[in-house]
C-alpha cells in the first residue's frame, strides 16, 4: 500500500496543505499520515510568535487545561483529520528538529511521498532562517509534493 506523509505547521496555510495533500494521496489510494513537529518550549518563548515554520500568532503560554505542546499538537491534527472526514488518517506529533523528525518519520513509516508547503519568504528571511522544505528536499531520497503557499499579513 502507498503511504503519504503530510507535514503541517500551525500556519494559516495548514488547511490548504492538508486538503491538497489528502486529495493527492486519495488519487493514489494511499494511506495518509499527518505529522506536526514541535520544537523545544524554549524555542517558542524566544520567538515572540514570529512567523517561522508557520507559527503565526499561536499562544504557547495559554494552552488550555495546561496541555503540553504535544497534546496541543495532537488536538490540532485531530481537527484537521475531522475536517478531512477520514477516520483512517494517522496522526503523529513529535518533538525535535523539524527536518530530522520529518525525514525519520517518513523513513519509519515507509512513506512513498512527503507533502510539505513552501512559504513565500523574502530573501532575508530565507537567508537568516532557511527553509524546512528546502532542507528536507536536500536530504531526502523520498519524492516530495510541495504546495506553494503565499501568505499575506
Amino acid at each position: 500500500m502507498k503511504k503519504v506523509l503530510i507535514a503541517l505547521d500551525y500556519g494559516i496555510s495548514a488547511q490548504k496543505i492538508a486538503e491538497k495533500g489528502f486529495e493527492f494521496a486519495k488519487s493514489m489510494n494511499a494511506k495518509v499520515t499527518l505529522l506536526h513537529v514541535v520544537a523545544e518550549e524554549s524555542y517558542y518563548s524566544a520567538m515572540d510568535s514570529a512567523p517561522f515554520m508557520g507559527f503565526y500568532g499561536y499562544d504557547f503560554f495559554n494552552i488550555d487545561n495546561n496541555e503540553s505542546l504535544i497534546e496541543s499538537s495532537n488536538n490540532f491534527l485531530n481537527k484537521i483529520k475531522t475536517h478531512l472526514k477520514d477516520p483512517d488518517i494517522e496522526i503523529i506529533a513529535e518533538q525535535g528538529d523539524f527536518t530530522t523528525v520529518i525525514l525519520e518519520t517518513a523513513t519509519k513509516l515507509h512513506s512513498n511521498i512527503i507533502v510539505l508547503g513552501s512559504h513565500s519568504k523574502n530573501w532575508l528571511e530565507s537567508a537568516v532562517m532557511g527553509s524546512v522544505t528546502k532542507s528536507v528536499l536536500a536530504k531526502t531520497k523520498i519524492p516530495m509534493f510541495i504546495i506553494p503557499i503565499k501568505e499575506h499579513n
